[in-house]
């Protein structure tokens, strides 16, 4: 024999005013908006080195970090830490540069378990092409911020100004330069 399921009656929630969250901190409201800022500046880029040069931006980053080096290599660990990727998702990146012709692994000479990374000419053109794409859309984004928001436009342009005295050998207000 079944048992019949007792039919339930929706009993309405009682009507009450929404409840506020929490109040934010003022740090926390400030980096809150600058995380939203870089994710928006993020996505743009992503966007326009995809489309128009066909790498990631993980990738587009990683070509950029060995061209950067004198002998055009890091170690897989170094990349990592440039990047800000995990050891297993460098090693991913890592494969699909190398299939692609951009880079190549080697072994270190000193320590046999070290790998490194080595930007290839193919990779170093690449990343060449690319980087006007990056930097213009760079610029238009942080731009079109700062013209949104008044608060940020002071910020984008006071950090402009810090990197353009790091650049010079300058620090103004002796605390700019980046962090390490």
């Amino acid at each position: 024999m079944t048992a019949t399921p007792t039919p339930r009656t929706a009993t309405p929630a009682p009507a009450s005013a929404p409840t506020p969250g929490p109040v934010l901190s003022t740090d926390d409201a400030m980096w809150q908006h600058i995380a939203t800022v870089h994710a928006h500046v993020e996505e743009r880029l992503a966007t326009a080195v995809q489309r128009r040069h066909g790498l990631g931006l993980s990738e587009y980053r990683a070509l950029g970090h060995l061209a950067a080096t004198d002998k055009n290599e890091l170690r897989m660990q170094e990349l990592a830490d440039k990047v800000g990727l995990n050891q297993s998702s460098v090693t991913r990146l890592v494969s699909r540069l190398q299939a692609a012709g951009f880079t190549y692994r080697d072994l270190c000479p000193d320590d046999r378990r070290g790998v490194y990374t080595v930007l290839t000419d193919e990779g170093r053109a690449r990343h060449a092409e690319a980087r006007p794409t990056y930097e213009q859309t760079l610029t238009a984004a942080l731009d079109d911020t700062a013209q949104a928001s008044p608060a940020l436009g002071a910020l984008i342009a006071a950090m402009r100004a810090t990197e353009l005295a790091s650049e010079n050998g300058s620090q103004p207000g002796g605390s700019g330069g980046r962090l390490k």
